[in-house]
């Protein structure tokens, strides 16, 4: 590894199935883009690959492997030559990334996938708990599994891109009662991606949904929360947890997103224009 950019991650398809432990599932953001980058290097989609923030990646191979980038359009270059994916690289080979346009992370597959330990069954970094290998540096050696498959080209590489803005599906509950027409107030509001948020959610700024009269004030005890989960603090801005979420928690659960919502919330810079489009 010669360098990491703002933060490289180890991310697979995360530990789903430990929230009894406190555990949260992790994994990859966007796991369409990591099991489409698997594919291509002939891995199973659900081989370790690196999640990469806002680029600035720069690797050398120290064996021969195959590799591919997804998620949205980043500039890639093999030994200083802009190159196209799946990619054989040499020894010695080094691969850098630029800034992904149109999304925040890309996803960096290696055939073989990468054999760094598993803790509970993955091999994904989670940065609220501390399971999984810690965020990469420069120097870092990363060991390659056994290549299992023949990697598969492609004509076009369709690059992820987050619109400007995002139409939010979410499922009303369990605390909606909490807010005045709740379903009324996620419909009507309009929220911008805060500058605030990491692989444990992201903050919105704008509408502040308001609570009932009887709700005012009130504590609610803490209790389990699931991925997608739209949380609403004291100040009625709401928060949507990602993958690292904590697995409980005490403030109102307004609604839920769905899983096929939550990849390109994952990739959504900050700015990014948000609507709920309630369900139910």
């Amino acid at each position: 590894m010669v360098s990491t950019g703002p933060q490289t991650l180890v991310q697979d398809l995360g530990r789903p199935g430990h929230a009894h432990l406190g555990v949260p599932p992790s994994g990859a953001l966007d796991a369409p883009s990591l099991r489409l980058a698997n594919r291509l290097v002939g891995n199973p989609e659900g081989a370790a690959g690196l999640e990469v923030l806002l680029g600035g990646l720069v690797l050398r191979a120290n064996a021969s492997c195959t590799v591919a980038v997804t998620g949205p359009h980043t500039p890639a270059r093999v030994n200083g030559v802009v190159c196209d994916f799946p990619r054989h690289l040499a020894a010695g080979d080094v691969l850098a990334l630029g800034t992904p346009t149109g999304g925040l992370r890309a996803y960096v597959a290696v055939s073989g996938g990468l054999d760094v330990p598993a803790e509970l069954g993955s091999r994904a970094a989670d940065v609220l708990s501390g399971l999984g290998p810690a965020p990469l540096a420069a120097g870092d050696e990363l060991p390659l599994g056994v290549p299992v498959g023949v990697p598969v080209g492609v004509d076009v590489l369709v690059p992820v891109r987050v619109p400007d803005e995002l139409v939010v599906p979410v499922l009303p509950g369990p605390r909606d009662d909490w807010f005045a027409g709740a379903v009324g107030q996620l419909r009507a509001g309009r929220w911008a991606v805060s500058d605030r948020g990491n692989r444990v959610g992201i903050r919105l700024d704008g509408t502040a949904l308001e609570r009932v009269p009887a709700r005012v004030g009130c504590e609610l005890p803490s209790e389990g929360l699931v991925t997608g989960a739209v949380q609403v603090p004291p100040d009625g801005l709401p928060v949507v947890f990602l993958a690292d979420h904590p697995t409980t928690g005490g403030y109102p659960v307004v609604g839920v997103v769905g899983g096929g919502a939550l990849p390109l919330l994952g990739q959504a810079p900050p700015g990014t224009r948000l609507r709920f489009a309630p369900r139910g």
